[in-house]
């Protein structure tokens, strides 16, 4: 059942994800990742910087972003609002040209999410850097979406990938972890006057119970590969041969002389 509902993955288009993300509770959280965003993308140096998916209606998650060149990228042909679309297992770019990569919930809805992460590897410049964000499975979110299983609707027809196993591919890929971050801890609760309510879980979570908050932040740097030539284990030994004895003549009285 499970493997049936990974296929099913592309009924979660990118629009019905943005219509999510107007309600009460999307806009909420879509607040509080921005804000998280911000002070991490404005750590994206460099000469290109690409943001991968626009989960948030028309939301440019780049703007903090030195970078000379800031590229939202659709994905998929719902995607509207933007300049370029493509696949997210198939980026148009070639590989070490891109300085970083933003990926707000790109793998929750990706058909194929290793192959995903490795087109960003492939595209990511040696110590550029990656920063995604998840919904987090060990959570009220986790536990809401159990009991919506055969849901089609966004987010609940999602993966809900764990940080530490997002940490696991990013090991797997030549990543190293420079940071994760927890967002959310209020239950998904549509209405607003509840959620306003329940603000004080914030602080409460945050002290108490951090990984078990909805939603996750990861900051990735992709590790420069230094090649070490080896030097040869094999030398030619010079040959040593023994030194030849000299002829000797014997006397009449026994007593040897060597020729001179």
């Amino acid at each position: 059942m499970r493997d049936n509902k990974s296929l099913n993955l592309g009924s979660c288009q990118q629009k019905q994800l943005q219509n999510w993300f107007a309600s009460d509770l999307g806009r909420l959280l879509a607040e509080q990742e921005a804000e998280c965003l911000d002070s991490r993308v404005a750590t994206l140096f460099g000469y290109h910087v690409v943001q991968l998916g626009l989960p948030y209606d028309n939301q440019d998650l780049l703007k903090q972003s030195p970078a000379r060149n800031r590229v939202v990228m659709g994905i998929g042909g719902d995607s509207s609002g933007v300049g370029l679309r493509a696949q997210s297992h198939r980026l148009p770019f070639a590989s070490d040209s891109v300085d970083g990569m933003v990926l707000p919930h790109t793998l929750d809805f990706a058909a194929d999410p290793h192959q995903v992460l490795r087109e960003v590897e492939r595209v990511l410049i040696p110590q550029g850097k990656v920063l995604l964000s998840g919904f987090n499975p060990w959570s009220q979110w986790g536990l809401w979406r159990l009991l919506h299983l055969r849901s089609t609707s966004v987010p609940w027809c999602g993966h809900f990938f764990s940080g530490k196993r997002i940490q696991d591919w990013f090991s797997l890929l030549g990543f190293e972890l420079e940071e994760v971050v927890y967002l959310h801890y209020r239950p998904p609760v549509s209405h607003l006057p509840i959620m306003q309510r329940l603000a004080f879980m914030e602080g409460i979570g945050e002290k108490i119970y951090p990984r078990l908050a909805g939603v996750y932040v990861i900051l990735a740097v992709k590790r420069e590969v230094i090649v070490t030539p080896l030097r040869s284990k094999w030398r030619v030994k010079k040959r040593v041969l023994p030194t030849a004895a000299e002829p000797t003549m014997r006397n009449s009285d026994g007593s040897s002389c060597r020729n001179i």
